[in-house]
This record gives structure tokens, sequence and C-alpha cells, in this order.
């Protein structure tokens, strides 16, 4: 079988209240939220690991009120991830990955 699997489903904090853009008749918001891993290191210390997420959404089925994201809100994002590539102004090639969101609900804590 040939068919290839995208799915990312994240439930996290957001780091900042959502950047809300229009483009043409669409609205898009771009936020950032963390995960938190707890886990024993070899010592037995027990450590937390934070990865930050960026999180792009388009308005349309299973979206919220985009501005109801503010900084703190427990957000649950369902998309896929993409990898982007761009190169810096000192000529070097950077990578960074995206969640497209195609679901996002915003839980109350």
């Amino acid at each position: 079988m040939d068919r290839s699997f995208n799915r990312i489903e994240l439930r996290g904090n957001a780091g900042q209240d959502a950047r809300i853009m229009r483009v043409g008749d669409n609205t898009v918001a771009r936020f950032n939220i963390a995960t938190n891993e707890t886990y024993k290191d070899r010592s037995g210390k027990l450590k937390e690991e934070t990865t930050w997420h960026s999180i792009t959404a388009w308005n349309g089925k299973g979206m919220p009120d985009f501005s109801l994201i503010r900084k703190g809100s427990c957000v649950h994002v369902i998309g896929r991830l993409r990898q982007n590539r761009y190169t810096s102004a000192d000529g070097e090639e950077k990578t960074f990955y995206e969640v497209l969101a195609t679901r996002v609900e915003i839980e109350e804590s």
C-alpha cells in the first residue's frame, strides 16, 4: 500500500493571543501552543520537558472564534504537519515545522 498518513493531535496551552489576519475573504489565525512531558531521568530525578508547536488555522467548519484563543488558553488541535524551508538573511537555509489545523477546540480550564 502506497498511502501515507499525516495527522497530528495536540493539547496544550497557548503561548500568546492568536494573531488573526484576513486573507481575501478568509480569516487565518497563527498561534503557538506548549505541550509538556514529565519523566524521570537516569538518576530518578523528575524532569519536565516543554515543546512549542506553531499552529496555523483557517476559518471554517470545526473552527472556533479565533479571538477566544488567548495566552494560557488550553487548546486541542487536530491537523497535519507541514515542513517549511527558507533562506535567512545571512544565506543559511532554515527548516521549521507547523501544524495546519483542521479542527481547533478551546477547552475550559
